[in-house]
This record gives structure tokens, C-alpha cells and sequence, in this order.
């Protein structure tokens, strides 16, 4: 009854300095790549803060999946810029990498410095059948308000099977989904009208801050004088910071290269940390040999069990080959690797802040007009097909480690199935169930050679 009551007005004004300390704590607890950081965003700030509303949510997620770079980044500056400005959005965004940018580099100069990781993966692997339940949570959560009739769900069905069974690009995805959204807004409107999920989230969730009927702020209207200057800005802080390692090391110097290779996989590679990949292992791999191909795919384990969007492995990346290339002497390995590990987050990121600064007054104009949201909801639909993908990915790769033809994981599952019973059946947390699923796990790994001991494992 309470509940009812109090969330049928907004809740009050939040402060920038209310704000920091949200997203510096998101940026401590942002496991679970995309799909998890876009769950736990939208539990805390549409469902439990009541920030931003449901519609609003997804129309700017809507516009960060079309985007490349990492999406749950995008977003987080998204809401931060609507709520406070463009600090507002450059501290959320910047926050939301810098924990991670920080546990990277630790984590990389302990691998480099002394060889392995035992402690630290015993520590860690607990997380991962954690972090399968949190994307499977991700899907329920946002297939259950975005998918409220059968044309939505059969976009979400053939997205999943193409990228399932045919690995369909994801750009390629989101290029389908909008034209059946576009399609779908012109002779069946009432299909691709927010999904249909908005009263529904009403009711649950009750008014937010920035609700669907709030006023578009003034900062968030468009200016072709503050687009002006942004681009000018953006180009200022690109260029300036290429330019001053091609005066210190020449174009040919590695913190150069690193810092323009990194500026197209930001740039060219579209569809998450997943699609970028491929490409920066052929590149810091294949053709500029900063590491091997086994400290790469360390490298990605790394990245899956740390908070932060995976794409911070380029962090890693960044720091094996300053350390590796003894950019400044065999004496100074940790400040090579992490000068460079710093250079590669800075060009990575840096764009992600530009799109959605420039482009967000754009979106904005666009909120509640059929003819623009028609295709993001069909966006949103093809969205929920491609997060459950992920969840069967991280499910094979967790509870069947070696492959199919290897070992079941039935601890890893156990505690996978509790995770998620915990987020659906009773509502707890993220961050208590995944403290609580390391946690479990790392008592199994200390108790494991003595329940072998006495036989109660085969």
C-alpha cells in the first residue's frame, strides 16, 4: 500500500554530487559485460531510484546500440548528461571505466610480474556463473516490459537464432530490426508504440524523475552552436593528444600507433566488445605483435571477471605491450605499462563521449514520434535475442569449460541457478549475489583437495 503511495509523485531532485557517488559505485560493480551493466542500470535507476522512466530508458539505450564502442558506457553518460548536464554526463561516463582502468592494471602487473594468476582467478571464478545469471536476469527483465505482444517476440526469436545459429553480424541485426521496426510503426502502429511496455512499467515502477511526459531540459534541446563547439572540442582532445605522442615518439613510435589503432576499433568496429575483439586481436596480435595470442585470451578472462565494460581489456592489452616493448627502459616496466594502458582507455573512450554529447539533443527530439521510435522498439526486440545469445555463450563456456565433450560444471551451475533464483524469486541485489557467489566459490576452492580427500567428490 506504502509502495503504491509513495511512488505516485517523482522522487526529489538529485543532486550532481548525489550523482558522482552513484556512478563511482557503478563503476565498482559493473560485472557482467553489457548485458549485466544495462540490468543493474535499469534496476537501480528506472525501477528502484526512479531517475528516469522506462520509456525514456529504453529510447536512449535504443540509440547507444546503434553506436559503436561499448553500449552500457554510452548509456550511463546518456542518462548523466539528461540529468545534469554535460559534467553530468562526462563524470558518469568517466567513472563508469576508471575503477576498472585501475583494478586492470593491477591485475596485469601482478600477471606480468610474477607469471600467474591462481589466487586471484580462485577469487574470481566464483563471479562467472554469477555473472550467466545476471544476463539471463538482463534478458527477463528487459524482454518482459519491451516484448508485450507476439510480433515483438518473433523479432526477439529470429534475432536469437540468427545470431545463434547463423552468427549473424550484429550490425547487421540492428539494421533488420530497425527496418521491421520502421515497417512495423507504418501499418501496425499499435505494435511498435513503446512496445506496449510503458503502462505496464507504471504501474510496477511508479513516476521517475525524468518521466515520459517531463520536458525536454533546456541543455537537451538542439544547438547547431553547441554542436559546433562540441566537435570543435572533440577534435581539440583527439588531436592534441596524438599529436603530442607523434612530437615525443614520431609516428612510428609505439604510444603513437596505439593511440591511432585504438581511435578505429573505437570508431569502425560496431556491435559491442564481442565484434571488437576480433579486430584488436588481429591487429595488437597479428600485425603490431605488442603480445602473444595466449596473453591475449588471458587477457580476455581478465576483462569477463572485472568490472567495467569487456572492452576495457584493451586496458590489458595496453599494458602487456608497454611492458613487453620496454617503452621506457628495462627499469621502468610498471609506469611503460601503465602509460600505455592509460593512452589506449583514452582513444578507446574518448568517442563514446562525443557521440552521445553531439548526438543526445538529436534523440531527444525524437522521444514520443512514432516515425523515430518505431524502429528502436524493434531495435529493443532484436536486443533481447541477442542478450540471451550472450547468457547461452558465457553458459557453455562456465559450466561446460572444456567443451561439451568435457566435464559438467556442477558447482559452477549450482551456484549459477541459485544466483538466479535469488534475482528473480526473491529480489536480491546484484552486488549481494555476486559478493555471495565469490564468495561461496572460493570456500569451495580452499575446501576442494580435502572433500577429495575423503571422497566426497569424484
Amino acid at each position: 500500500m506504502n509502495n503504491t503511495e509513495n511512488h505516485s509523485t517523482p522522487p526529489p531532485p538529485v543532486s550532481l554530487g548525489q550523482a558522482f557517488w552513484y556512478w563511482l559505485k557503478l563503476g565498482f560493480i559493473s560485472f557482467g559485460g553489457p548485458a549485466g551493466q544495462i540490468a543493474i542500470m535499469h534496476q537501480d535507476l528506472v525501477e528502484k531510484k526512479r531517475w528516469i522512466s522506462e520509456q525514456r530508458y529504453l529510447h536512449a539505450l535504443n540509440y547507444c546500440m546503434l553506436l559503436p564502442g561499448p553500449e552500457a558506457q554510452q548509456l550511463a553518460i546518456y542518462i548523466g548528461w539528461l540529468m545534469h548536464r554535460t559534467w553530468g554526463g562526462v563524470i558518469a561516463g568517466s567513472l563508469f571505466v576508471l575503477p576498472s582502468l585501475f583494478i586492470l592494471i593491477g591485475l596485469s602487473w601482478v600477471y606480468l610480474a610474477f607469471g600467474h594468476l591462481p589466487s586471484v582467478a580462485g577469487v574470481l571464478y566464483g563471479i562467472k556463473p554469477a555473472v550467466t545469471a545476471i544476463v539471463v536476469f538482463a534478458a527477463y527483465r528487459i524482454g518482459s516490459r519491451a516484448l508485450k505482444n507476439g510480433l515483438l517476440w518473433t523479432i526477439a526469436g529470429l534475432a536469437f537464432v540468427a545470431i545463434f545459429a547463423f552468427e549473424t553480424p550484429f550490425p547487421l541485426i540492428v539494421l533488420v530490426a530497425g527496418l521491421l521496426g520502421a515497417l512495423g510503426g507504418k501499418f501496425a502502429p499499435q505494435k511498435f508504440a513503446t512496445g506496449g511496455s510503458h503502462g505496464a512499467a507504471k504501474q510496477c515502477v511508479g513516476k521517475a524523475l525524468i518521466d515520459d511526459d517531463t520536458p525536454i531540459p533546456d541543455h537537451a534541446k538542439f544547438s547547431s552552436k553547441r554542436l559546433s563547439l562540441l566537435i570543435v572540442v572533440g577534435l581539440i582532445l583527439w588531436g592534441g593528444a596524438i599529436g603530442f605522442l607523434y612530437a615525443s615518439y614520431g609516428w612510428d613510435g609505439a604510444l603513437t600507433q596505439m593511440g591511432w589503432f585504438f581511435t578505429k576499433a573505437a570508431l569502425l568496429t560496431f556491435g559491442g566488445a564481442y565484434a571488437v575483439l576480433p579486430y584488436v586481436y588481429q591487429g595488437a596480435v597479428e600485425h603490431y605483435h605488442w603480445l602473444t595470442a595466449h596473453q591475449m585470451i588471458d587477457g580476455l578472462a581478465l576483462g569477463e571477471t572485472t568490472p567495467g565494460p569487456l572492452i576495457m581489456v584493451v586496458t590489458y592489452v595496453g599494458f602487456v605491450a608497454g611492458w613487453t616493448k620496454a617503452l621506457f627502459g628495462d627499469g621502468q616496466l610498471f609506469l611503460a605499462g601503465a602509460t600505455a594502458a592509460c593512452v589506449v582507455t583514452y582513444f578507446t573512450f574518448l568517442p563514446s563521449f562525443l557521440f552521445i554529447l553531439a548526438g543526445g539533443p538529436l534523440v531527444e527530439s525524437t522521444h514520443g514520434n512514432l516515425k523515430f521510435t518505431a524502429p528502436l522498439t524493434g531495435i529493443t526486440a532484436a536486443v533481447v535475442g541477442v542478450i540471451l545469445n550472450l547468457a547461452a555463450f558465457f553458459a557453455y563456456h562456465v559450466f561446460w569449460p572444456q567443451g561439451f565433450e568435457g566435464r559438467f560444471d556442477a558447482i559452477a551451475a549450482l551456484v549459477g541457478l541459485s544466483a538466479l533464483l535469488a534475482l528473480l524469486r526473491y529480489k536480491v541485489g546484484v552486488i549481494p549475489v555476486i559478493v555471495a557467489s565469490g564468495t561461496v566459490e572460493l570456500l569451495f576452492t580452499f575446501t576442494k583437495p580435502w572433500l577429495e580427500q575423503v571422497g566426497v567428490l569424484l
